[in-house]
């Protein structure tokens, strides 16, 4: 198995050459080009397949027993500063791989179907290929500086994909939104790096945690400024994977085109924060200020996340507020010492969220057929329902992300949520309390989802609920169009939905089968997941004790949260037995405050945009009345003061000598005087 280790680092040189190819193509030769669509989506896909089967090979070598390989070379040096760039397979990387490369492989079929139409169908191929690689050598990095080099890689490919439509100002708002948003954390992660470096003079995760560990014991650095160093990082993934208060740009991310939406939220850049906390876990451990910010930072998420979604009606919105509170149960579980908990749930919440994804994209093509391409109308659950009957795969498989969502045994997200919640309860029950709730409130909002867009009567024909979407809808969205057909068809209705085409529908029963599936590999019975991902440093201890009633009441009630949801969803928006308006209009405080995601986006505009445009006009008014009013006073003293004294310059020595004598003359009668 050694050369496969030996070219270990062709898995993400794989997309990237397939990036490069197509994109100089569409530089030098756009036209044609663009006219071998085919060619290039199976030049794209067919590299990105290759480096999955590397990846599954690693994995495949790595659950054998074979060592942990690092091949570096040095980069940079000067003086006693050295700086190796390489890659490393382990344990942790050789997952992520196999994660990536299978989501992003479907992600890539899917959207030869999704964006059959579209002008941009290569350049999308392009970007989600660069975007594939950026994530891929981020997985491999042996240290924090290269990991940081791919890190802004992946926050460039998420503006050029969010922004793909970008003659459509929501589109070019929101891709400028993520990458102002992320820079904010990425600058405190650029911080905590270097103090990081600076106290332990270190790159390499290991080092740094055991020098630090080290450094505080001997009191040569306080516990507040290794705290400190490691909040900073933390920022980074704070922003990245979408964690209060950063979290805003997430689901305006949903402004791209479906697949990369489904991408972002399953393998990729949501992804990258929660890799870098495991990556970073020797630092993050001995803090314990660091380690309950963490916590605490991701059950607010969790609870934030679930609570906006739960009045959500646009889908794809839904369903990114359902990752925002996901990724908020993996950030808990890092913070609570869960280690493989959470590396657990980000593995089972990658296959069913990107299911899930992939099934709004299908759904939303089908409707486009009915509604139009606005998805102030094609997007927003008001004018769905009934959907099983005409798109039979993509109910079915979306029902499965439900139930595992749902953490409905024997479902992935069952096994790993439980788990979370679990070792949450063993290290705070605040935390549990939650947890827990957010439990209930998840499934609640995701069987909401379901049966309002599966299930009852179909309303897209409804003229009227039409009329009151579009004039409710912002300006930018009445305008804005998913442009992924001809402009041909961007008119033509259909009185109902359609099945999605084999392209759409076939990635979506691949990951049915994981989404379904794949948790049992982590069952307390026998967790083959936690022996295999274990935290840098520990011993999983394989000799303890199994109890079956802890496990049973933790369990159960976790399942009886979950199944209060549900049947709360069902009396809703199923049997219609309780009137969801009703309720609100009883509870307008709380309703509102959903609604209008806690006013924090209302807040964020108020201080920052509003705030620092009347700043910024301040600070103009200083410059054009201070500022270059001096530089203008000078001017013209200088201008006044030479137009005078050049008729003092006439060429003449008596005149100059008559100067003279006036000077001496006055500084005698000066000094005479006084």
């Amino acid at each position: 198995m050694e050369p496969l280790y030996d070219y270990a680092w062709l898995i993400p040189v794989f997309p990237l050459a397939g990036a490069m190819l197509v994109g100089l193509g569409l530089i030098s030769l756009n036209k044609a080009t663009n006219k071998l669509r085919d060619l290039n989506a199976v030049l794209i896909i067919s590299l990105i397949g290759v480096a999955m089967v590397m990846s599954f090979a690693l994995l495949a070598s790595q659950f054998q027993g074979h060592p942990v390989y690092t091949r570096s070379f040095e980069w940079a040096s000067a003086g006693n500063f050295h700086l190796n760039m390489g890659y490393t397979i382990d344990h942790l990387t050789s997952l992520m791989l196999v994660i990536v490369t299978t989501v992003a492989g479907l992600v890539m079929l899917y959207t030869h179907g999704y964006m059959a139409h579209d002008p941009g169908y290569v350049r999308f191929y392009a970007y989600l290929s660069l975007f594939s690689s950026s994530m891929l050598g981020l997985v491999v990095s042996p240290n924090l500086v290269q990991v940081y080099i791919f890190w802004e890689l992946v926050g460039m490919c998420s503006y050029l994909l969010i922004g793909f439509w970008y003659d459509r100002k929501a589109a070019a708002d929101a891709c400028q939104k993520a990458f102002v948003t992320n820079r904010v954390g990425d600058f405190g992660l650029l911080l905590g790096m270097l103090g990081l470096y600076w106290a332990t003079g270190s790159f390499d995760f290991q080092i740094m945690g055991d020098r630090l560990q080290e450094l505080v014991a001997s009191g040569a650095i306080g516990g507040g400024l290794a705290a400190l160093f490691a909040i900073l990082v933390f920022m980074g993934p704070v922003a990245k994977s979408a964690q209060f208060p950063l979290h805003v740009w997430l689901p305006d991310a949903m402004e791209g085109p479906t697949p990369i939406s489904a991408l972002i939220h399953a393998a990729t850049m949501v992804a990258a924060g929660v890799y870098l906390i495991a990556r970073m876990y020797p630092v993050f451990e001995h803090i314990p200020t660091a380690m309950d910010t963490i916590a605490w930072t991701g059950a607010v998420t969790a609870f934030l996340g679930a609570s906006i979604a739960i009045t959500q009606n646009d889908i794809k919105k839904g369903l990114a507020y359902s990752t925002m509170s996901q990724l908020g149960y993996m950030v808990m579980a890092m913070g609570v010492g869960a280690y493989s908990a959470g590396l657990f749930h980000l593995m089972t919440h990658a296959y069913f969220k990107a299911m899930m994804f992939l099934g709004s994209g299908s759904v939303i093509h089908g409707m486009e057929d009915v509604v139009g391409h606005n998805p102030a109308l094609a997007q927003d659950m008001r004018l769905m329902g009934g959907l099983r009957k005409f798109m039979p795969i993509t109910a079915s498989t979306f029902f499965v992300g439900t139930l595992a969502i749902s953490g409905i045994p024997p479902f992935a997200g069952f096994w790993s949520k439980d788990e979370i919640l679990g070792a949450t309860y063993a290290a705070n029950p605040l935390l549990w309390a939650v947890g827990f709730a957010t439990a209930g409130v998840t499934a609640f909002y995701m069987f909401r989802m379901y049966f309002s867009t599966f299930e009852g009567s179909f309303r897209g024909n409804d003229l009227q609920i039409q009329k009151q979407l579009l004039a409710a809808a912002r300006p930018s969205g009445a305008d804005a169009h998913d442009d992924h057909h001809d402009d041909a068809h961007s008119h033509s209705h259909a009185s109902k939905p359609h099945e999605s085409p084999w392209s759409m529908t076939l990635p979506l029963v691949i990951l049915a089968v994981p989404s379904a599936l794949i948790g049992l590999v982590g069952t307390p019975f026998n967790n083959y997941f936690e022996a295999f991902i274990s935290a840098p440093g520990h011993v999983v201890e394989h000799a303890h004790e199994f109890d079956l009633n802890e496990f049973l009441i933790m369990a159960g009630s976790s399942v009886g949260i979950g199944l209060i949801g549900i049947t709360l969803a069902s009396l809703m928006y199923l049997s219609r037995k309780i009137d969801p308006s009703a309720i609100a209009s009883k509870i307008p405080a709380l309703y509102n405050l959903s609604l209008n995601k806690w006013y924090i986006d209302d807040i964020y505009n108020s201080v920052f945009v509003v705030g620092l445009r009347r700043v910024a006009r301040q600070v103009m008014e200083v410059d054009y009345r201070v500022v270059d009013g001096a530089v203008n006073l000078t001017g013209l003293a200088t201008l006044l003061g030479g137009e005078g004294l050049k008729y003092l310059e006439t060429g003449r020595a008596q005149f100059y000598a008559l100067i003279v004598f006036g000077a001496v003359l006055g500084l005698v009668i000066v000094f005479g005087i006084t």
